[in-house]
């Protein structure tokens, strides 16, 4: 079965180009289109694509505004909910974590080759999460810059020395196999440790882990 993949973003020649790029894939399939958040609301409702390509900035609602309320919707109906790829530029400050914590799946850049997209697409549909590397950069030079000192949250304090040591590990993007080999762990050991993580630190997923470490300034197990 297809992926069903929704563009929306206010500018018709981009999602002309990526609705090209998309439907030369065989496992993909273009459900719809929106120039702006409100239509993308109801875009959403009504085709109920897989994964959603969604602007930040647009006309009407934004795409951080427009991201909260599919989620809301999808969860009020009992329905799946989309997830949401957010394609961000170098220039939108905290825009881009925001989106992650509105419920966006992960964030790549407008100009990312389309290798990198098509491949995003899938992997954020078998609910895994995105980030641009260089887009990460970018983010963090605006959400990484906490004062020095700054306390840290009082969830931090629950984790375990060990579950700090996985949390730095895991905010450097490694994954679960990659902690392993580091730890001499098994993955599951692993995955149980990110989990217990998550729970504790009241975060969705590894792409809120990231940013979360970065605005807290935890870079470190220290």
């Amino acid at each position: 079965m297809s992926i069903r993949v929704a563009l929306v973003d206010d500018q018709a020649l981009f999602r002309a180009g990526v609705r090209m790029l998309v439907e030369s894939q065989p496992d993909l399939d273009v459900v719809g289109e929106a120039g702006d958040g409100v239509a993308a609301i109801a875009l959403a409702a009504t085709e109920r694509p897989d994964v959603i390509l969604m602007d930040v900035r647009m006309p009407l609602a934004d795409g951080i505004a427009a991201t909260e309320r599919i989620l809301a919707d999808a969860d009020r109906d009992g329905r799946t909910a989309p997830r949401v790829l957010v394609l961000t530029t170098f220039d939108l400050d905290e825009n881009a974590a925001r989106a992650i914590r509105a419920g966006a799946s992960g964030f790549v850049l407008k100009d990312a080759d389309p290798e990198f997209l098509l491949a995003a697409i899938r992997t954020v549909h078998q609910g895994n999460q995105v980030i641009a590397a260089s887009a990460t950069r970018a983010l963090f030079a605006h959400v990484g810059t906490a004062p020095a000192g700054r306390p840290a949250p009082a969830a931090w304090s629950e984790l375990t020395p060990r579950e700090r040591e996985i949390f730095a590990l895991a905010a450097r993007g490694l994954s679960n196999s990659e902690i392993a080999a580091s730890e001499y762990l098994s993955e599951a050991t692993v995955k149980t440790h990110v989990s217990r993580i998550l729970a504790k630190l009241g975060l969705r997923d590894r792409v809120q882990l990231v940013v979360f470490a970065y605005e807290h300034e935890l870079r470190s197990a220290e």
